[in-house]
């Protein structure tokens, strides 16, 4: 998901679904990474709209060393994070029923977005998304298997 993302060292990040925490690390690693400058460096703002796992991803990214370069939100997801948007690319790491209108709106002109979309129990398939000139290009990458995205914009509770 990340190689799908091509994400680029200075690339502002929102991630749905924090979980561990350890893909939002992986994905700091290569947008702020420890060699590269700090004026330089990318950031990663995941949201988790379950406050026990929002908690257990923040301790786990402060304790891995990525506490500077991630923000641990709990809220949403099918939102999006607006407060700091738009975003060079955004990670969905739940499936959604459609692209959720929020986070296209978030991205910014050239950004990629990368998400699994279908069904509640059955066939996902991995979609890319990219926003060029004000339009919207999707691409599938193929099929796969994801929690679903519960909120407003995903499945219902």
């Amino acid at each position: 998901m990340d190689e799908a993302l091509e994400l680029e060292v200075g690339c502002i990040v929102l991630e749905i679904g924090a979980g561990s925490g350890w893909h939002a690390s992986t994905i700091a690693e290569i947008v702020a990474p420890t060699d590269a400058k700090e004026k330089e460096w990318g950031h990663v703002y995941t949201v988790e709209r379950v406050p026990e796992l929002a908690k257990f991803a923040r301790r786990n990214i402060e304790r891995a060393g990525y506490g500077n370069r991630v923000a641990v939100i709990c809220g949403d997801g099918s939102l999006g994070y607006l407060e700091k948007s738009p975003y060079d690319r955004i990670l969905v790491t739940a499936a959604a029923p459609d692209v959720p209108e929020p986070l296209v709106k978030q991205l910014k002109n050239g950004g990629i977005l990368v998400i699994p979309v279908g069904g509640l129990h059955f066939y996902q398939t991995l979609v890319r998304v990219k926003k060029k000139d004000g339009k919207v290009f999707k691409e599938n990458l193929g099929g796969v298997a994801f929690v679903p995205l519960i909120g407003k914009h995903g499945f219902k509770p």
